[in-house]
Formats: structure tokens, C-alpha cells, sequence
């Protein structure tokens, strides 16, 4: 499977599965979670989603994750995973606008 099919197909989990209860309440939406860095490498991921780099019982790992402010990203991985648990948190690489990411175009209708 390439990752181009990989990354579309995570995308349409996404949106189908419930959002994270967790990340819900601190207004986060995760798009990838505990992946490698060059998934989140991928231009079809909104411009908003960051990379947030975190230790999970003593090993790193990698999110991409999207809220309307930073600060939410941080409090939502402080409370889960504890102090010191987040390490960085950056700019991912998506290109898409945040309001038309994940929008389908309707089916053509039938002309009369």
C-alpha cells in the first residue's frame, strides 16, 4: 500500500469514527496518532494541524493533531500523559484550507 492511499484512507477513518471523548472536551482532533514523521510529511492534511512530539511510557512518539489554539494541543497532552511528557509541538506540512479539508463534492445530479 503506498502511503499517498495510506494517508487518504486514515483520513476517511477520521472522519467517519467518533473523535477521541478525551480530546473532545479540550476541543483537539487527532488526525494521526503514535505515527512516524514522514506520514505527517503528507500535503493533504490542513494547514492548522500541528506535530506533537510526546514520551508515552518511556518511549517518543508522534501525533498530528489539529484545535483552534495551541495552548488546548498542550493542556490535552499535559493532562493525559503527565509532566514533561510533551516535547515539542510544530508546524505540520498540510496545504489544505482548514474549512475545505475532508469536503466531498456532492454527486451530480441527473439532468431532465
Amino acid at each position: 500500500m503506498t502511503t499517498e492511499t495510506a494517508v487518504q484512507e486514515t483520513q476517511e477513518q477520521e472522519m467517519d469514527r467518533s473523535p477521541n471523548p478525551e480530546a473532545k472536551d479540550y476541543g483537539c482532533s487527532i488526525l494521526l496518532e503514535d505515527t512516524e514523521l514522514e506520514t505527517t510529511k503528507d500535503k493533504t492534511f490542513p494547514t492548522d494541524a500541528r506535530i506533537v512530539r510526546y514520551k508515552k511510557d518511556g518511549r517518543n512518539c508522534i501525533d498530528l493533531t489539529r484545535a483552534r489554539k495551541v495552548v488546548d494541543i498542550f493542556d490535552f497532552y499535559y493532562d493525559k500523559y503527565g509532566p514533561g511528557s510533551v516535547e515539542s509541538i510544530d508546524f505540520g506540512y498540510g496545504s489544505v484550507n482548514p474549512k475545505l479539508w475532508g469536503y466531498k463534492k456532492p454527486d451530480d445530479k441527473k439532468k431532465k
